[in-house]
Parts: structure tokens; sequence; C-alpha cells
């Protein structure tokens, strides 16, 4: 049977093609973002509380982000402040079960891909001790409600990604001085998943029905950046990055093994197609 949806960041590189996935499904939609038809700023602790008492929905689907900007900062902020706002919200109204975007990369470090039994990393290292702060504190607040799902989805790319031709990542590597991102163009060892946007959103779409837990969603083939990177400039017509050394402990990749077993498969099982897809709706730098 359908549930009332509503769904955090439903502008967002993911919102947008979830929504259209969850009407299709028999799911009615309320969507909320800073921006559209329905603009709520998430850190406005008592417009969320509004936003999500109105829409009275019965489960609640989380993919805000802030990286327009590519401030690691402004993101962590929503991660932090803008769940627990969401989370509080929710709980307020009877919302039984979330459904909240997480990452795949925050993973202590390790030899091979991650299992969602590998613990979070424990560094003290800055920054990324503050993007797995972050993480920890999302994942927190949404296990408060009753039934809680998070998806910890691998790099994004795609329509309306930072991967996207057009996109930060093209810039980056066609030597813009001013290209900004949250990520890498180092094709050293560092190991990476990935995961094609509608994979993501077909994902969400399932997760409600998912027991409550932590799920990988990510593609089949986890792979270094020397690997999978001149790939993906050859697919955005711009130059391959010249190969470095060294990896990162923490980049390592992770699988996806339990949310398979839950029916998701991912339509782009590897980047190596995947990038060459380039899909419909616009490209941008949010992800």
């Amino acid at each position: 049977m359908g549930m009332r949806v509503l769904v955090a960041g439903a502008t967002g590189a993911v919102g947008r093609r979830l929504v259209p996935r969850l009407e299709a499904a028999g799911h009615e939609v309320v969507g909320i973002s800073r921006r559209g038809p329905r603009p709520v700023d998430v850190l406005d602790t008592g417009a969320v509380r509004r936003a999500v008492a109105e829409a009275a929905p019965d489960a609640v689907v989380h993919q805000l982000t802030d990286l327009g900007a590519a401030d690691g900062a402004a993101n962590n902020r929503i991660r932090v402040e803008g769940t627990r706002n969401l989370v509080d919200a929710a709980l307020a109204a009877g919302v039984g079960r979330i459904v909240a975007q997480s990452i795949s990369w925050a993973y202590a470090p390790g030899d091979g891909p991650a299992a969602e039994s590998v613990p979070l990393d424990s560094t003290e290292e800055v920054p990324r001790s503050r993007i797995v702060a972050g993480v920890r504190a999302l994942e927190s607040a949404v296990a408060e409600l009753p039934e809680a799902v998070v998806l910890r989805y691998g790099i994004l790319y795609g329509p309306g990604t930072w991967h996207a031709p057009g996109g930060a990542v093209a810039a980056a590597l066609a030597g813009d001085p001013g290209a900004r991102f949250l990520g890498s163009t180092a094709a050293d060892d560092s190991v990476s998943s990935l995961l094609h946007v509608d994979d993501a959103a077909e994902a969400a779409v399932r997760a409600l029905e998912w027991p409550s837990g932590a799920y990988n969603v990510v593609d089949d083939e986890p792979a270094p950046g020397r690997v999978w990177l001149p790939v993906l400039a050859a697919a955005l017509g711009v130059p391959a990055p010249a190969r470095s050394e060294g990896r990162a402990p923490w980049a390592r990749g992770a699988v996806n093994a339990r949310a398979r077993a839950l029916g998701w498969s991912p339509a782009h099982p590897s980047w190596r197609t995947g990038f060459a897809d380039r899909g419909s709706g616009p490209s941008g730098q949010g992800v």
C-alpha cells in the first residue's frame, strides 16, 4: 500500500530522481527543500517542525545536503543540525519511519572493501574527523525513530552531480583554478565505491520497506582513482589526471551484499559503463 512520504531535499540530485519514482510506486509525496514550491530552511527548527506537522507523513526520506558552494562546514552543519531538526520534527509528528542519506567512505582504515559491520573511523585527523563526526551524528539521530534505514551511498555520478558533464569535477580536471568540490582528482591507489544517482534514488524507494539498519548502496566495482578517474575524464571529454602514488588508508570502498540481499541491484553495476550513460536532466554541482 502507498504511503504519504515527505522528501527532505526534494530538489537535490537524488531528490529530483526520487520523487517521480516514489509517485510511480504509488506513494503520495510532499517535497521540501531550500528552493522550489515548498521552501524550508532545515536549520530553522520551527519551520521544519511546521512543515513536517502539516505534511503528516507516514515516512520521511532525508536527502538533505549543502554542497553547492563546496563548503564542508556547511554540509556538516546540515548533517548535524539539519538532521536533528528533521528527526525532532518527525518524532513530534508521530512519524514511525525514516530513510536517510549517509556515505560509504567513513569506515575505519582497512585493506579491502568494507561491509556494514566495519566500524566508522575513529581518526582525530582534521578534516576527516569532522566529516565522520557529522556522519555519526546523522546516523545516531535518525536511529531515534522506531524504524530507521541509513543508506551509505557511494560517490554519486550522473545528472545533477559534480561528476556530470559541465560539473565541478570536469572543470577541475580541465585545469580550472576556480573549480571547487569536496573530493579528489588524485589518480592514485585510494579506492572508492561509486554509484549512479538513479541507483541511489531506486534504493531510497525500496528502503521504505527494508528492516532498520545501515546499508552500503554502491556499485559492484570498487576501484582506485588511477583506474576510474581516467575513464571518467574520457567520458567528460577532459584531460585525464596524471597518475600519482599513495593511498589514503580509509579509502577502501564498500560492498553492497546486504542491500542486494533485499532485492536492490544497481542498474549501473560498474562506473565503466555508467559514466557513459548521461541520462537526462540538468547537470550541476550538488550531490
